[in-house]
């Protein structure tokens, strides 16, 4: 009587196994094909917007772009180009220093309270809108402090905002790191800083870079916070740090585009695309550092 029950099960086994590798190569097959269709829709989407933008660049894009100042909402864009170099370098000569120290911080000694509350307002700094950033810059340095629109009160408010990002990639980067490496450094006599500066910081510094470089990325395509805080001007920098604003590319896409002259429209197209371009350029250089260290780690 038993085996006259196991008898069907046992027939239908070998037709289960068909099923499910069926099932399986479906599933597969289904996985792939929206996968595929996913990257072609953003690769697509990707290089429409990368030629649209360049298409409408290319009349402008020849040596008296990067060679004359803006002249009213003509000319060129060398002051802006310049004003960009100088709010993303003084940001970021800022941010890394703090942001690297406070990734330390809560990589090797966060486990309490304030490492918690300071991962908190990390978090709540990531997620604030960088306009709101602007009206505080505004309020406290352009108004308050007297600065005015001016360099520092654009790269103090920048370096704020690139802060959280520089300190989560420096805490990530570290905590990767196994802690037998730090207690092999303590087992040899060697103190907390030289652990930290010769041994752990050389084995992250690919992660911190790029983490650096893709703060630099979003710090060349802000406009809100520097609108309140660096103003915009038409000529080049002087020098002075306080009381004199300075232009950047992003303005030049935010208001250009707005006015009814076609030499304007083709000057923000070009800004665009510089900008493009630049974050492009830095995102790859991140990528490229991040890959040659894996590779290098890959190999001993």
């Amino acid at each position: 009587m038993v085996n006259d029950l196991q008898e069907p099960n046992q027939t239908l086994q070998p037709l289960r196994k068909p099923l499910i590798s069926l099932r399986r190569y479906l599933g597969d097959g289904l996985g792939w094909g929206l996968s595929t269709l996913a990257f072609l829709v953003l690769t697509s989407a990707f290089f429409s917007i990368i030629g649209n933008v360049f298409l409408r660049a290319l009349p402008v894009l020849h040596l008296n772009l990067f060679t004359e100042i803006t002249n009213g909402i003509g000319g060129g864009l060398k002051n802006a180009i310049e004003g960009t170099a100088i709010l993303s370098l003084g940001s970021i000569l800022i941010a890394a220093p703090i942001g690297i120290a406070a990734g330390i911080y809560l990589s090797e000694h966060g486990a309490g309270k304030w490492g918690s509350a300071l991962r908190f307002l990390s978090d709540v700094l990531v997620g604030l809108p960088s306009i709101v950033l602007g009206y505080v810059g505004y309020i406290t340095m352009v108004i308050y402090l007297g600065w005015q629109f001016s360099v520092a009160a654009g790269i103090i408010t920048l370096a704020v905002m690139l802060l959280p990002y520089i300190t989560r990639t420096t805490e990530l980067a570290l905590r990767r790191i196994p802690d037998t490496v730090r207690e092999a450094g303590y087992a040899l006599g060697a103190g907390e800083g030289r652990i930290v500066f010769q041994i752990l910081l050389p084995g992250t510094s690919s992660a911190i870079m790029t983490g650096i470089f893709y703060a630099v990325a979003l710090s060349m395509g802000e406009t809100a916070p520097l609108l309140y805080t660096a103003g915009w001007s038409n000529y080049m920098w002087h020098g002075h740090m306080t009381k004199e604003p300075i232009g950047y590319l992003t303005y030049v896409v935010w208001t250009f585009i707005n006015e009814p002259f076609k030499e304007s429209h083709m000057l923000a197209f070009a800004a665009a695309f510089l900008i493009t371009f630049g974050v492009l350029i830095f995102i790859l250089l991140a990528r490229w550092i991040l890959a040659r260290t894996q590779r290098k780690l890959g190999g001993l």
